[in-house]
């Protein structure tokens, strides 16, 4: 029987679940091969921890080479090229340009685990504005935290530049972090002076915090920023940022000592020159089974665009795309064992958001229910928070095995 290759283009949540779920369904003999430039894995939230000094660069992450001892094929490496007629992809070493010769790599299916780009260079002055940071970089994160440790007064904005963006409840949690920071601690290392020399403002272009979470949990989130003293201005689109200040398309402008900016997020260009998405778009699924256009390729996580019931995307969050790749990869074992489809896609998921003082909240519930979406959002308590640090280790432990497959102990090649 000849050896059969399934290739995951990507290996973020939804691309490591979706590798793990196909090697525990395929025959042994069949190749799972997951392709990523990065080989270092953390989870999101904890970009917000790096701000505000909660944990180190190299905590809770793992080296995607611990895969391999687990049945899957990881190479470091970038997709350049996607052709989903002819069935390959061209991959060139993560080095970069010169490190490798490019290759094709021929496949029998497809999972497009891309995710979404943050792309401060489409707001105009953002990457050069000083004072202003990409609050999803981890890099970014890092130097916005060793400037905030230095400020004694001032004004700190969140600003959402664009939607949608990865992980809706972050720049709140980010701005109530923040708070949290600031109240337990003085200007360089004194008693603290107080939460009153800084002021702390959320923008977002939308009508509320949290839209998906509808009227009920909008009112949540806002009351939260509200009980904490950080003012939130909905309906506030920005078009450029100068040095200390957002500016919007009339002239009108708001200052900033410290910016944390949420920038505008696309797919991968590659996704749009193989035809998997229209420019300024997103990947079209079957939402149902996560299929393209093209057969046997199927896309998850935040690459791609599934309405739900009230016109709304389906939020961009990990816990979507890992759902997502369940399902991708039981349908492509179903092709090729001959076992039962499984269960359409649900859109079940949920994500834990920190208000501070060791307590959070859970925003989940049934995002693709009709006729409307069931979402809620729970009352803040300490075991939230005890939930989302289980939430991460059961990830890194159940993906990558033991500690040991650190970024610091281990360089696999």
């Amino acid at each position: 029987m000849a050896i059969r290759r399934v290739v995951i283009a990507g290996g973020g949540w939804g691309g490591i679940k979706a590798a793990l779920e196909l090697r525990r369904r395929l025959d042994p003999a069949d190749e799972v091969v997951l392709v990523d430039p990065n080989p270092t894995f953390r989870l999101g939230f904890r970009k917000i921890w790096l701000l505000v000094g909660k944990t180190r660069p190299d905590e809770a992450t793992r080296s995607k080479h611990a895969l391999n001892d687990r049945g899957v094929r990881y190479l470091q490496a970038r997709v350049t090229a996607i052709a989903p007629e002819e069935r390959w992809v061209e991959v060139e070493p993560a080095g970069g340009p010169g490190s490798g010769d490019r290759r094709r790599l021929e496949w029998d299916y497809l999972v497009v685990a891309l995710g979404a780009q943050p792309r401060p260079d489409l707001v105009p002055g953002l990457v050069e504005a000083p004072g202003a940071f990409n609050l999803y970089d981890p890099e970014g994160a890092l130097a916005a935290g060793r400037r905030l440790a230095t400020m004694t007064g001032g004004r700190v904005v969140v600003a959402i530049l664009g939607v949608p963006y990865k992980c809706p409840p972050a720049p709140y949690e980010a701005a109530l972090l923040v708070d949290e920071a600031l109240r337990g601690r003085g200007p360089q290392g004194q008693p603290p002076a107080g939460r009153q020399d800084f002021s702390i403002a959320v923008f977002t272009p939308q009508p509320g915090s949290l839209p998906v979470a509808g009227p009920a949990g909008c009112q949540a989130i806002e009351s939260s920023l509200a009980l904490r003293q950080v003012d939130f201005h909905p309906n506030r689109r920005f078009v450029r940022v100068e040095p200390g200040r957002l500016v919007r398309e009339g002239g009108e402008s708001e200052p900033y000592d410290l910016l944390l900016a949420v920038p505008p997020h696309r797919v991968p260009e590659v996704a749009v020159a193989a035809g998997l998405a229209p420019e300024g778009g997103w990947i079209a699924v079957d939402p149902a089974t996560l299929q393209t256009r093209f057969p046997r390729v199927y896309a998850i996580g935040d690459c791609t665009q599934i309405a739900m019931a009230n016109g709304e995307p389906l939020p961009k969050a990990g816990v979507f795309a890992e759902g997502e790749a369940v399902v991708a990869a039981a349908h492509i074992a179903a092709a090729l064992t001959g076992s039962p489809p499984p269960e359409p896609y649900r859109g079940e998921g949920y994500c834990f958001l920190e208000v501070g003082g060791g307590l959070a909240t859970l925003v989940g519930g049934q995002f693709l229910a009709r006729p409307t979406p069931r979402v809620e959002v729970a009352s803040p308590s300490r075991e939230f928070r005890d939930r989302k640090l289980a939430f991460e280790r059961e990830r890194l432990e159940g993906w990558f095995g033991p500690a040991s497959w650190s970024t610091e102990s281990s360089r696999l090649q």
